[in-house]
């Protein structure tokens, strides 16, 4: 915007539409550049206008700040060169940025970590983070408005003021055609456990869309049918998606305290109170459920024990069920304190990528994703991340999403593979989860 007349450092806007329908606004009207939509339970932010970029692919470390423009070749930890630039880009952001990065971290970001990296092809994109000048942040209690002009402000109170419109009519699409053979990659799982090779995989199914998606309407109408963790709508850099993620990889909160939430054992949900509790009850009484949940909470400890004071870590609301809108999880919370020598990177590089969507034991788990699931990943099963510049993380397992990107548009899901899953079931699945974002896509005008 050419009005560069700042605004007062913090103002308060009363809006009058429901959050998702004002994140939905603040990013369809296309006036504030990329962006990043992070819901967290009561905090809704729309972090926009970015004054600088970390851009990190598998031969690139790019560093953006206003017209100065840095690129080099990097080696050693991903965790420690993003936290490098990530450091950088804060200092050449100045005091006046907003103190927390928003961005993506894609699933191949961990094949550094297991010796997989000769699955990569080259320029293949691991993460993208922003410093943002504008922040609008909606709470129960208020809207505040932050780094805007005085312009922007006027177009932010507009956005949000005008009055509530008709819900986007979606659009169907087949979500049942098996175009990846993925009954036939599930049955080579099992017989690879079978084997001996590992206990679990997760193997996801890509559907590509018949037409471009209007992701901000999809995310307005989306949410009104989803109950997620998290929820994320961002465009960064040609890349965009909406999602309604069902749990946290990783958090690590400015007392120090780790957490995560593992979700592994589905059933479908919304299909009537009858079906849905016989659902519940089979979920919750399902031997192979009951297995795949329970390797993945082992492993989360584990995890949590790798970098937490010795004797913190903890299991909460043990395989309680968790409804995450098409379908219904077996759910538990693993915490720990973290340990004085270690941060909340050191936090992210042990818990990613999340066990429910990886595999167990991790690094045999890894190299099937790699050499089971086509196309690469990219961001499906990465993060959606948040870092503050006091030390503390967010980053929100990608899942139940919607993707576009060079014209194409997409949706994808997976399901975890164990010795006992029968392909049917397991394609099954995959439709389940998709039904949580597939019935409510807005086609672009």
């Amino acid at each position: 915007m050419e009005d560069q007349v700042t605004a007062p450092e913090s103002v308060r806007i009363e809006p009058a539409v429901d959050t998702a329908t004002a994140m939905s606004r603040l990013a369809g009207s296309d006036r504030f550049g990329d962006y990043v939509v992070y819901e967290r339970p009561g905090h809704s932010v729309f972090a926009a206008s970015p004054l600088g970029h970390v851009q990190f692919d598998t031969d690139q470390l790019r560093v953006s700040v206003a017209d100065r423009h840095t690129r080099e070749h990097w080696n050693g930890r991903p965790v420690d060169t993003l936290r490098r630039a990530l450091e950088s880009l804060r200092v050449g952001c100045g005091a006046g940025a907003s103190g927390t990065a928003y961005g993506w971290i894609g699933f191949e970001f961990c094949a550094y970590s297991f010796s997989a990296e000769h699955h990569l092809s080259s320029r293949t994109g691991l993460a993208h983070l922003i410093i943002p000048r504008i922040e609008v942040t909606i709470t129960e209690s208020k809207v505040t408005v932050n780094g805007a002009t005085a312009t922007e402000v006027d177009v932010i109170e507009e956005l949000l003021g005008a009055p509530v419109e008709s819900p986007p009519v979606a659009h169907p699409v087949d979500i049942r055609a098996d175009a990846s053979g993925y009954r036939a990659r599930v049955a080579a799982a099992v017989a690879e456990i079978a084997e001996g090779r590992y206990q679990k995989v997760i193997l996801s199914r890509r559907v590509e869309l018949p037409f471009r998606v209007d992701l901000p309407a999809s995310y307005r109408l989306g949410r009104a049918h989803n109950t997620p963790a998290r929820s994320f709508l961002l465009r960064l850099d040609g890349l965009a998606a909406a999602g309604f993620s069902p749990e946290l990889v990783v958090s690590v909160d400015d007392e120090g305290v780790v957490s995560t939430e593992p979700l592994a054992g589905t059933r479908a949900l919304g299909r009537g109170a009858r079906a849905d509790l016989a659902a519940r009850n089979t979920l919750e009484s399902d031997p192979k459920e009951i297995v795949e949940h329970a390797v993945s909470v082992k492993t989360a400890l584990t995890e949590v024990a790798s970098i937490a004071e010795p004797g913190s870590p903890v299991v909460a609301d043990f395989m309680t069920v968790r409804e995450r809108g098409s379908v219904q999880h077996l759910a538990s919370t693993v915490r720990g304190r973290l340990a004085r020598h270690r941060t909340s990177w050191d936090a992210l590089e042990a818990l990613f990528p999340a066990v429910t969507a990886s595999g167990i034991p991790k690094r045999a788990g890894v190299d099937a994703v790699f050499r089971h699931d086509d196309p690469p990943r990219g961001l499906y099963s990465g993060a959606v991340v948040t870092v503050s510049d006091s030390g503390s993380l967010e980053a929100a397992l990608v899942l139940r999403a919607v993707y576009q990107s060079d014209g194409a548009a997409w949706l994808r899901a997976g399901a975890g593979i164990i010795g006992q899953s029968r392909p049917e079931r397991e394609f099954e699945e995959t439709c389940e989860k998709l039904s949580s974002v597939a019935p409510y896509l807005v086609r672009m005008a």
